[in-house]
């Protein structure tokens, strides 16, 4: 792929002697949606820190876009209840960020509102909102996302992936995103990538819910809360890949 950001291949990492992954592969492109799933213990978190560069595999290839700027949003955040941190605070720990840019982020993912409440104090899906704005502030090429709708109700949910997209559409940005939420992740993606310490499978969510070894691990039942509607300006070919990319701004500036 011309327009790849990402690339991961024969990725082998083991702990204490234990396989993690054995010759997993991963690749996630300008304007592309991938998705992670798996079981508990498979790997995804490892192969995310692969990708981010935190861990050095045992074996295999990392290749990434030279200069290639991520933006990482964690799973959950543990703030001290004591701490006197405001949202603003929190956003200009990051260098370089002042309160113009840190209410351009927040407004870019419609949380504008919170930032100078206390970072304690906001909801479960506002604080989802401050990470991924957080993870926008360097305008990144790629997202990558660990259960972005952690500790939010299934409204809310969906709210968060519509939003995911619509950042993917403005900016054309990549993005990696780590999920179980196997009923809504579906009509969110663009490419599945399903894990079991190697790639078991992976497709457009369609073609990936409809694949043995998918079925195999999450059972009949997963099958049918993946339902899929994917809407959106390209098309897929037998393999998942984007056959008319997203039409986005060349540089992937997010100012």
């Amino acid at each position: 792929m011309s327009d790849a950001l990402v690339r991961l291949q024969d990725i082998h990492v083991r702990f204490a002697n234990q396989a993690v992954l054995e010759g997993a592969e991963l690749q996630v492109g300008r304007g592309e949606i991938v998705t992670l799933i798996g079981p508990n213990g498979a790997g995804k978190t490892t192969l995310v820190r692969t990708v981010l560069g935190l861990l050095k595999p045992d074996r295999g290839h990392v290749w990434r876009k030279p200069k290639l700027r991520i933006g990482y949003m964690p799973q959950k955040l543990h703030v001290d209840s004591t701490l006197p941190l405001s949202v603003l605070r929190f956003l200009r720990l990051v260098p370089g960020v002042d309160r113009a840019s840190a209410v351009e982020a927040l407004a870019k993912v419609g949380a504008e509102q919170v930032i100078d409440s206390p970072l304690q104090g906001i909801s479960g899906g506002e604080m989802q909102r401050v990470l991924l704005a957080r993870a926008l502030l360097r305008g990144p090429e790629l997202l990558v996302l660990d259960e972005p709708v952690q500790g939010v109700d299934i409204a809310g949910q969906a709210e968060l992936y519509r939003l995911i997209g619509q950042l993917r559409d403005r900016f054309g940005c990549g993005v990696l995103m780590v999920s179980h939420d196997l009923h809504l992740v579906m009509s969110a993606t663009d490419k599945v990538v399903c894990l079991n310490r190697h790639v078991c499978c992976s497709g457009h969510p369609e073609q990936v819910s409809n694949d043995p070894a998918f079925i195999e691990l999450f059972g009949q039942d997963a099958r049918s809360m993946a339902i899929y509607h994917h809407r959106h300006d390209h098309a897929h070919d037998l393999h998942g890949a984007v056959l008319k990319p997203h039409v986005h701004d060349e540089n992937c500036k997010h100012g």
